[in-house]
């Protein structure tokens, strides 16, 4: 019997887990390690920072739900990974022995890299986490009892730009349902070239879409911006622009997570753990990163510094190809092993219609790539909601209609390599 140990039950480590007990069955032990307690459907939190949706609608405790499939949970933080002993530390002490590892924690939020920013030690509000989309509704009521300049934007060496989209869009709808919106001044900061760009070099039209959405809704936006700190009362851009706000959300760049940067040999200078293409370790083929703490490297070079985004899609597929190979490796499956697609479909909720983007895959060159903009998007970002967290209360990573859906529509979640030939590939540091 074969130790897997999976640290993370987020977008990545619950899927991970699920298809995992899926190929192995009981024949093998499955270890889920989860500083939280609850999964989060992390999409959702920008309704929940605007008081569109109570927190509790979007999560449920891990434990009963892994409890049913068969799979231990251990409610803790990992603190160390023992790459040569193949041992995980945990917080409270936990040395849990492993035969494959999947990292599938998430991010480091790096507020620290601007002073000032985050909401903890900074000025700013943040819809990364359950308790910072709490604690920005707090202040997003009290804004509207007196109302200001607000900005929304993203920090130098951000990667993660969809959710600061959305958000500007849905705070421009709800001002104007508190007819509030003629009294607020909206700007948009973002360190990519251009907006719509997204950290990929744009999809489709997406450049186009943006910049008519933006201007039909009276929001100004500066693009090839880098803030360079922030007070109580404004945003100092790097250049000498000050920018006053009364409220503020910007997504921080990211690092990995502690236990890598505190671990040996596990990821670059940032944190970020390398893969090569059947996504292993190259140094350690017994570990397997999914999700944003994947180290891969920016699409493009641009003016000022940004990541590559992983969605919550690209997260799902790099989990179903991991669970494929370590079952190729453990000889449950025959066959060759197979890499991540990497594709996704994203919607962008705002308010009262949306804006959605379709990248086979996201990283150029791409077989395909659409971006539409509809009412029918609000609803098909509510109904998804929905099916999410059934199938993760159900234990189901990908159920048979959702891959036949996406095969309709030309797309793959996995895709065999043709050999097993790797090539790194690293951020750099």
């Amino acid at each position: 019997m074969a130790n897997i140990v999976v640290i993370g039950a987020g977008l990545g480590g619950l899927p991970a887990a699920y298809e995992l007990h899926k190929l192995l069955g009981k024949d093998h032990k499955i270890t889920v390690v989860s500083k939280a307690p609850k999964f989060i459907f992390t999409p959702s939190l920008p309704w929940v920072a605007l008081g569109l949706s109570p927190l509790d609608k979007i999560q449920f405790d891990l434990a009963p739900v892994l409890e049913k499939q068969g799979i231990s949970f251990i409610s803790q933080a990992a603190s160390y990974i023992a790459p040569v002993n193949q041992t995980v530390v945990t917080k409270d002490s936990q040395v849990l022995p492993y035969d494959h590892l999947v990292i599938a924690t998430g991010p480091a939020l790096n507020f620290a890299a601007v002073p000032g920013l985050g909401p903890e030690e900074g000025y700013t509000h943040s819809i990364c986490t359950g308790p910072h989309a709490l604690e920005s509704a707090k202040a997003w009521e009290a804004f509207l009892q007196d109302p200001g300049p607000l900005i929304v934007g993203a920090a130098p060496g951000a990667s993660c730009f969809g959710p600061a989209y959305e958000f500007v869009f849905l705070v421009d709808h709800e001002l104007k349902k508190q007819k509030l919106r003629k009294k607020v001044d909206i700007t948009f900061v973002t360190p990519e070239p251009y907006i719509g760009h997204m950290g990929i070099g744009g999809m489709a039209n997406s450049r186009r879409l943006m910049e008519d959405a933006f201007s039909e809704r009276g929001i100004k936006w500066l693009a090839n911006a880098a803030i360079q700190e922030v007070t109580p009362t404004a945003i100092k851009m790097v250049g000498g622009q000050t920018l006053p706000y009364k409220y503020a959300m910007v997504m921080p760049s990211f690092l990995g997570p502690e236990v890598v940067r505190h671990s040996p040999d596990m990821g670059n200078a940032k944190g970020f753990v390398p893969v090569d293409k059947v996504w292993q370790h190259p140094q350690y083929p017994n570990i397997h990163p999914v999700g944003v703490i994947t180290a891969l490297a920016p699409v493009e070079e641009t003016p000022i510094p940004i990541g590559t985004p992983k969605t919550g899609q690209m997260n799902e597929s790099m989990a179903l190809a991991v669970a494929h190979n370590i079952a190729v490796d453990l000889g449950v499956l025959k066959g060759k092993k197979a890499t991540p697609t990497l594709s996704a479909i994203c919607f962008a909720d705002m308010g009262d219609q949306g804006i959605a983007f379709l990248a086979d895959p996201v990283i150029p060159p791409r077989n395909k790539s659409y971006a539409a903009k509809g009412r029918w998007v609000h609803w098909v970002k509510m109904a998804f909601e929905h099916y999410f967290l059934q199938k993760m209360r159900a234990g189901v990573a990908l159920p048979f209609y959702e891959e036949l859906s996406l095969k309709m529509l030309g797309m793959e979640m996995t895709e065999a390599l043709p050999e097993e030939k790797t090539e790194l590939q690293e951020v750099k540091p």
